[in-house]
C-alpha cells in the first residue's frame, strides 16, 4: 500500500514550492510558519531556497510525506 502524501515539493531554482495536499500539511503550516520570508501561490507555500531544507525537515520530523 502506498502512503498518500501531504506534501508535493517543486524546485524552481531560487524558489521552492510546497503544495499542501492534505489537511494535516495545511494544520502544520498554520502552526509552525509565518513570517515575511513566505509567499503564497494558488495552492502552496513558495519558499526561498535557503529555507526550503529545513522547512521540510521540520515537515518530516513531525511526520508528514513529502514528495
Amino acid at each position: 500500500m502506498k502512503t498518500p502524501v501531504d506534501v508535493n515539493v517543486t524546485n524552481h531554482g531560487t524558489l521552492f514550492l510546497f503544495e499542501l495536499v492534505s489537511h494535516a500539511a495545511r494544520e502544520w503550516v498554520e502552526e509552525n510558519v509565518s513570517g515575511e520570508t513566505t509567499w503564497w501561490g494558488e495552492n502552496s507555500l513558495v519558499v526561498e531556497h535557503r529555507y526550503a531544507g529545513d522547512l521540510a525537515t521540520g515537515m518530516v520530523s513531525d511526520g508528514l510525506v513529502l514528495a
